[in-house]
């Protein structure tokens, strides 16, 4: 059988389970819920990436799989005591594992395994990880739980009777991808419902190529007939399940996939992300398109024309939403690495502490769920080294030992916030105050600093308060990598501390990279486009109630005090005119983001239109205010404002 073509199914898969190794290791290793609990999940996931790669012929990743499964199954028994030297061997193991799966299926060096191999096989045999070293943190209940369990009689499965449980047949989709691996998925969902004994053939045979997708078992707890058909046919690719309760005498439930039972078919495809994003260009050039055709008909005045072409923009419009959707995913696609993170990089300081993620289910573009991650690896790995302290310094101020770090996501209309918060020691206004003096970025004569002056000075490039270079951090490199990431992704960062409380940085980011709805500005020959999420409305500066401030024009709307812009000077085109104030022709574009609003003057307002982003490297030295550039609907391009960069 050529298995090569099922590599990147292998590969995504694979990720899958080693995403869930990593976070059964951690809650092991903070002996949070049941440990037999814990270890099982652990085995089974083990278990599934050895039937994989052995199916696959990735002997390498199959073998280091087998040593971790006896192992843990070494564990299962109670024969090895959870330790921080055996924790840490699990750690290397599963790093190691996921080494060996990326190299196998890129056809690359091979891992060296056999030194990690050798320390899992001699655990219990020496000094060093196993019954030996200093036990894990824990928790009281946690530890009830393990006495509790050690107490109580085990119930071996070998003596419960095959004839008091459930007999299960499934039956696998013609030409199943893998269909030993659906198979060992199924029985491990089935798992989770109660028990499975008496499976034929053995599970050791799914990993022979003669296994053609059928197989029996008899499934042992009070789940009804529905629900472990429903497991079964979670796992996809499932033909027929037949449930026989033999406790009942009856059959009682038989599902068939043909049309007279109503055909649960599988109704999920993998698609590769290359077609997706050439959809999404695709897609693009027909708004652009769209665009230029009603440039065209403006000037035609044919009614069935603009009637053609409104049916046009509309399916045009239902395609357009139908790929969007297609391509947003949850963020804990990207959020569920950070976990072992952050557990790796305070361990490396000394320090105790834990993550909280909030929001997993919001969703984004995949396109830009790919480029958040290297931002939010910086602002955890500097909130762990910079604002949490070791346990010993919080304790003293009165905190828990354990610093608290959270990420969450959230939806802000069309944007998505995107939060990093820690309860640490908050950012050092002094000292980084000290450091901007001396540097020459500040007035000598400044005695303070406000969140916004905070955030320009820490996010410039090489700046570090740091005394020391660390592994974590210390070499310029954070706030300022943020900075720059989340704006060329046409987003904003916002900052916020406390001495003593702690820090939280905000992303906000829009769902998509692709296509937008953008109010237009001119500003004399030239014309911007101003993404609409951030515009609240726009009025004419004729009657407007503009006032000066501290010698600079102001706008005051509803009682609400904001700055007044003009694009014009920030753009750097020539003042129309001498006054202090613009004349009453121009328009004013009310921007907010965040807590805080001004007003843009401008030319012209030529309308809203729907534009397709086209990203661009920034000209070194040249202006930080746009995010990218678009084609409008009458062939010219206009470049599109970043809003932050506007306060």
């Amino acid at each position: 059988m050529d298995t090569s073509r099922y590599a990147e199914l292998f590969l995504t898969e694979s990720r899958e389970h080693l995403s869930a190794i990593n976070h059964a290791l951690l809650e092991l290793e903070r002996g949070g819920g049941a440990e037999g609990e814990v270890v099982g999940a652990l085995f089974r996931a083990v278990h599934t990436v050895k039937g994989m790669s052995a199916t696959m012929g990735y002997h390498d990743v199959a073998d280091l799989s087998h040593e971790l499964e006896t192992l843990l199954e070494r564990v299962r028994r109670g024969e090895l005591a959870v330790t921080s030297p055996l924790m840490d061997m699990l750690f290397k193991a599963a790093d190691t594992l996921e080494s060996a799966i990326e190299n196998a299926v890129a056809d690359g060096p091979p891992v060296k395994i056999a030194k990690i191999i050798e320390r899992l096989k001699s655990v219990g045999t020496d000094t060093g990880a196993g019954n030996g070293g200093a036990p894990r943190r824990t928790s009281g209940k946690a530890a009830r739980q393990r006495a509790a369990k050690k107490a109580a009689t085990p119930l071996s499965v070998g003596a419960v009777s095959a004839e008091a449980g459930t007999f299960v047949k499934v039956s696998l989709v013609a030409d199943t991808p893998l269909p030993g691996v659906r198979a060992i998925m199924a029985l491990n969902k089935v798992r989770s419902l109660g028990k499975v004994v008496a499976v034929d053939p053995p599970e050791a045979d799914f990993e022979h190529e003669g296994f053609h997708g059928t197989f029996t078992f008899t499934f042992i707890g009070p789940a009804p007939a529905a629900e472990i058909e429903h497991a079964i046919r979670s796992v996809g690719d499932v033909d027929a399940v037949n449930v026989t309760g033999a406790r009942r005498g009856t059959t009682v439930l038989q599902a068939v996939g043909n049309e007279e039972t109503g055909l649960k078919q599988q109704r999920h495809v993998r698609i590769d992300l290359r077609r997706l994003d050439s959809l999404m260009n695709l897609i693009g050039e027909l708004v652009i398109t769209r665009g230029r055709l009603f440039e065209i008909a403006r000037g035609l005045a044919n009614a069935a024309l603009d009637d053609s072409l409104a049916q046009a923009s509309r399916l045009i419009g239902d395609l357009q939403d139908e790929i969007m959707t297609c391509r947003m995913v949850p963020v804990w696609q990207v959020f569920d690495r950070f976990p072992r993170l952050v557990r790796d990089a305070a361990r490396t300081l000394g320090k105790d502490v834990t993550l909280e993620i909030e929001g997993k289910e919001i969703e984004l573009d995949r396109s830009m769920l790919d480029e958040i991650g290297d931002p939010i690896v910086h602002l955890l790995r500097n909130a762990v080294d910079h604002g949490i302290e070791t346990p010993d310094e919080r304790e003293k101020q009165g905190k828990p030992a354990v610093g608290r770090l959270t990420l969450s996501a959230a939806r802000d209309r069309s944007n998505v916030l995107i939060k990093v918060s820690d309860d640490g020691r908050g950012i050092d206004r002094a000292k980084v105050l000290r450091k901007a003096r001396d540097t020459g970025l500040i007035d000598p004569a400044t005695a303070e600093l406000t969140d916004e002056e905070l955030m320009r000075l820490i996010s410039k490039p090489g700046f570090s308060t740091a005394e020391a270079v660390t592994e974590i951090s210390g070499r310029g490199v954070g706030i300022d990598a943020v900075q720059n990431r989340v704006r060329a992704l046409g987003g904003s960062v916002d900052i916020r501390t406390a001495p003593g409380r702690g820090t939280t940085v905000t992303a906000r980011l829009p769902l998509t990279l692709a296509i937008m709805r953008a109010l237009l500005a001119r500003v004399e020959n030239e014309v911007y486009a101003i993404p609409m999420a951030h515009v609240r409305e726009t009025i004419s500066l004729e009657g407007a109630n503009v006032s000066t401030l501290q010698g600079k024009p102001v706008l005051v709307l509803r009682e609400v005090v904001m700055p007044i812009v003009r694009l014009r000077n920030v753009v750097g085109l020539p003042e129309q005119s001498s006054a202090v104030l613009p004349d009453e022709t121009e328009q004013v574009i009310v921007i907010e983001l965040a807590d805080k609003e001004v007003a843009v003057v401008v030319d012209q307002l030529p309308g809203q239109q729907e534009i397709v982003v086209k990203q661009f490297d920034g000209v070194r030295g040249g202006l930080t205010l746009f995010t990218g550039a678009t084609i409008l609907g009458d062939g010219a391009p206009a470049l599109i404002v970043d809003v932050s960069s506007l306060f």
